[in-house]
């Protein structure tokens, strides 16, 4: 993260904090329902890999809070947004298509920012995004 200085933010782009605010609130869903999954993976290979992916929501959720901070001056309030289904291969279709919906999301809010580091930031965030449907998707069809 940069530091803006102690008494200078950027502009704040009523779209951008929109859509940091979804972010985070999706990345906060997405955590809590990867433990919930972690927690229903039928062995300890899937498991390992789901609380890996459950970690890069972590960094992605502190990364976006960081961003809002910056801009706002206060902290995120995040909300849980998405239910987890409670059942293990339902909970995999819904978090491969979370994160396809999310990686779609994140490339147009790339595209929105005009800062270098937001627009950075959304866009690498969506490669992780990816690659984690992919991981999911695995785990359906095998």
């Amino acid at each position: 993260m940069y530091d803006y200085g102690y008494d200078f933010r950027p502009q704040a782009d009523p779209t951008l904090i929109q859509n940091l605010t979804k972010a985070i609130n999706g990345e906060y869903s997405a955590i809590s329902c990867y433990e919930r999954l972690a927690r229903l993976a039928p062995n300890e290979e899937v498991r390992r890999q789901i609380l890996e992916i459950r970690q890069d929501e972590i960094r992605h959720f502190h990364i976006f809070s960081q961003i809002y901070t910056v801009l706002t001056g206060r902290q995120p309030v995040p909300q849980i947004t998405e239910s987890c289904p409670a059942e293990y291969r339902a909970g995999l279709q819904f978090a491969f298509k979370d994160e396809q919906d999310t990686v779609d999301f994140y490339l147009a809010a790339s595209d929105q920012a005009r800062d270098p580091f937001i627009k950075e930031s959304f866009r690498r965030i969506a490669a992780d995004e990816q690659n984690h449907a992919v991981w999911f998707l695995y785990f359906l069809i095998s």
